[in-house]
């Protein structure tokens, strides 16, 4: 569907279903967005507002990485939602055409963000205050603060696992979070580039208004906090992971301590064994009386000799 608000040269608004043969002209500037719109519907994007064709193809394939590129009477944005569900990141592509008199959004999935600022500017008793830039910057702020939640989410997962035992599941738990930070990684960075981009650009309206630009300036504060976040908790579950190998190859070691030191214990112990057990007819202590006991004893001694031994060089 496509929808718009117009925004008359007397400061009324008007909204509605966007049709073809609508008077743009008679907006002082207006807002027409594009939620999950038919292939027919696309077609406007040429005919209706004649945008360049690589800007509508990147708004037809899927996920392009963040960005802005620079036309005549428009600049082009590429942005990322991020949303939780069932354990996993859902990425969405939200794209925006915006000029001195209008913004197009475009999503191919329902947009809370577009859908709440749309409620509020529908609510405004005087929309007078209110431009194409000035909406921009109110659904980029929206998207950046629902980056928050999620990465909050991660880091009470990440405290979690570093006091509970470790195990296999926990590692499997803290794989699945690396990836998420990655792709959040995948997301922020760019969106942090290209606010960059935006506050150091001579192509855009921003620098006319010193508070505008101080509002996407204070986006992109957010957005450094974000990729600082992201980069800390990668840094955490990498410790948290080298800790689970080391505790794993420490156990590994004890164990073979343990069993090596057994091992040897009873290597003298069946080499005793061993030499009694061999069936010849002369060996000589066959025939003592107590040659049973002596060897038991004997043997006893050896691996009680050797376990005193060992305790003293501290080998377990």
């Amino acid at each position: 569907m496509i929808y718009y608000i117009g925004i008359t040269h007397d400061h009324r608004l008007e909204k509605g279903d966007f049709l073809s043969n609508i008077d743009l002209a008679k907006y002082r500037w207006f807002w027409v967005d594009f939620s999950e719109p038919t292939e027919a519907e696309v077609e406007h994007l040429a005919s209706t507002f004649h945008f360049h064709p690589l800007a509508i193809e990147d708004c037809v394939q899927d996920l392009q990485r963040p960005k802005l590129d620079y036309f005549n009477h428009y600049t082009f944005f590429v942005t990322h939602t991020l949303r939780e569900e069932k354990g996993e990141l859902i990425k969405e592509e939200l794209d925006f055409f915006v000029g001195e008199t209008f913004i197009v959004t475009f999503h191919k999935q329902p947009s809370i963000e577009v859908t709440k600022v749309w409620n509020e500017l529908i609510g405004l008793s005087f929309p007078e205050q209110w431009d194409p830039y000035y909406v921009f910057y109110e659904i980029l702020d929206k998207i950046v603060d629902n980056y928050f939640p999620i990465i909050y989410k991660i880091e009470d997962e990440l405290e979690k696992l570093i006091i509970e035992q470790t195990g296999i599941q926990p590692m499997n738990e803290l794989m699945e979070i690396r990836n998420m930070l990655l792709q959040l990684l995948h997301s922020v960075n760019p969106m942090r580039d290209l606010l960059y981009r935006m506050l150091n650009s001579h192509h855009l309206n921003l620098n006319q208004i010193e508070e505008r630009k101080e509002y996407f300036s204070n986006i992109h504060d957010h957005l450094l906090k974000l990729s600082e976040k992201v980069m800390t908790n990668r840094e955490v579950t990498a410790d948290i992971r080298d800790s689970y190998i080391s505790l794993n190859a420490h156990q590994t070691n004890n164990v073979m301590k343990l069993l090596t030191i057994i091992t040897s214990i009873f290597a003298p112990l069946t080499f005793i064994a061993g030499i009694y057990g061999m069936n010849f007819e002369n060996i000589p202590e066959l025939s003592w009386k107590y040659g049973y006991f002596i060897t038991l004893l004997m043997m006893f001694f050896i691996g009680v000799s050797m376990l005193i031994w060992f305790k003293r060089k501290g080998w377990f």
